[in-house]
């Protein structure tokens, strides 16, 4: 079946990624121009900020007055690319031809691109959302469609947890969540927890030749380094396999060390940064409790020669893993609409644990493919926006409820 992107959504998905959100900017400019489209068609959004008001999430409600909504999910916020080899400037928002073979017509086509950062992850499932926005307004489907737009999902799902607590205090219910993801249109059903930590190490500096009378910070951050390799080999050994996944099994891993001032002085600080990246079927308190517990056998020898030396653990970023099925409405929902069979499971993380958390079935489905994220010349092919189109305006076009989501 061929697939028509509507012009309106093609300028609005470069309008949205020709604006520079990265985590480490505010998201208002991107915020305040949804705020207004939104206004201009009557809806009232309702916003979230942070705690310095640079940033915030935007949440509207379109067809008030019926029973319960769709929420269709994004975030606002984009990984840099500083460093990485761009071949257009990745605000740029270009759209080219990439000739590919096609196999069938033994013949080469023309497979037309958006390029730029977030084109992918996730701003052109927020465009052609928003770009359909009228649709869902005039729509006679029995429930509301939501928009919820977050910030700083890349670095931890930060402000989602906000937007969730909003709609409780204002006793908005929805029905279910769709999160618009890179899926390649394929709804995901499953994806893994995301947990990083911080560890840092104080010991006893001291001139290098009087290392008995040191704590050597590096070396006892080493330690527990080697506890986190060794866990992760047992994952690989012995965790009970959960097929599907590109990687069927948790893992560890870590992603920065710092410490020590000179060759010649003992350490007496470091500093080192982990994650897990656990099945939906394992347990990660317990992984981070096994390494405190670790750090703490180790940490008796160091306070024998200097009491305040130890380790101390932060968390940095908790985002849950999520486990759907293939049964639930809103999976069978999202496969009627990609006009898919399959289902898949993804490695990466998203908001749709902290969605199903709160009560809201929710399945992960979205244009593009997460090999192009956060890449040099990441780009989404306009056939996907196209399908992405289609689907959203079959939910808008939904006149009756054949997967019983308005069922108590």
């Amino acid at each position: 079946m061929a697939h028509v992107l509507s012009t309106r959504s093609l300028e609005l998905a470069q309008t949205l990624v020709r604006m520079n959100t990265v985590s480490t900017r505010s998201n208002l400019e991107l915020i305040d121009f949804v705020r207004d489209h939104l206004a201009g068609l009557g809806i009232r959004s309702r916003l979230t900020y942070n705690a310095d008001k640079t940033k915030a999430n935007l949440f509207a409600t379109l067809g008030a007055g019926k029973k319960a909504g769709v929420i269709l999910s994004g975030h606002t916020d984009t990984v840099p690319w500083d460093g990485q080899a761009w071949s257009v400037d990745p605000l740029s928002a270009i759209v080219q031809d990439w000739p590919q073979t096609d196999a069938d017509a033994e013949r080469v086509v023309d497979e037309p691109r958006l390029y730029g950062r977030g084109s992918a992850d996730m701003k052109s499932f927020i465009a052609v959302a928003l770009a359909n926005a009228g649709h869902f307004i005039e729509s006679d489907s029995p429930f509301a469609v939501h928009f919820a737009f977050t910030y700083d999902e890349e670095v931890g799902c930060f402000g989602v947890r906000e937007l969730i607590a909003d709609m409780k205090d204002q006793g908005i219910k929805p029905l279910a969540c769709i999160v618009g993801e890179p899926t390649m249109m394929v709804p995901a059903i499953a994806h893994k927890g995301v947990y990083r930590f911080k560890c840092c190490v104080r010991g006893k500096e001291a001139h290098s030749s009087l290392t008995p009378q040191s704590v050597n910070a590096i070396e006892m951050a080493a330690r527990v380094v080697g506890k986190l390799r060794d866990m992760a080999e047992g994952f690989e050994r012995d965790e009970p396999r959960y097929e599907g996944f590109d990687v069927p099994f948790s893992t560890a891993s870590v992603g920065q060390f710092h410490g020590g001032i000179a060759d010649n002085v003992v350490p007496r600080d470091a500093e080192f940064r982990y994650e897990f990246r656990n099945l939906p079927t394992s347990d990660v308190a317990k992984m981070q409790k096994e390494v405190v517990a670790y750090a703490q056998r180790t940490e008796a020898a160091m306070k024998k020669v200097a009491p305040d030396a130890g380790f101390r653990f932060e968390p940095i970023c908790e985002v849950p893993s999520f486990l759907g099925s293939s049964s639930d409405a809103v999976t069978r929902l999202a496969q009627r609409l990609a006009r898919e069979l399959r289902t898949t499971l993804v490695g990466f993380g998203t908001e749709a644990g902290i969605f199903k958390n709160a009560g809201i079935p929710t399945v992960v489905c979205g244009p593009g493919s997460i090999t192009q994220a956060h890449q040099p010349d990441e780009y989404v092919t306009l056939e996907q926006l196209a399908r992405c189109e289609d689907f959203l305006r079959g939910l808008g076009g939904h006149q009756r409820d054949p997967l019983n989501l308005l069922a108590p």
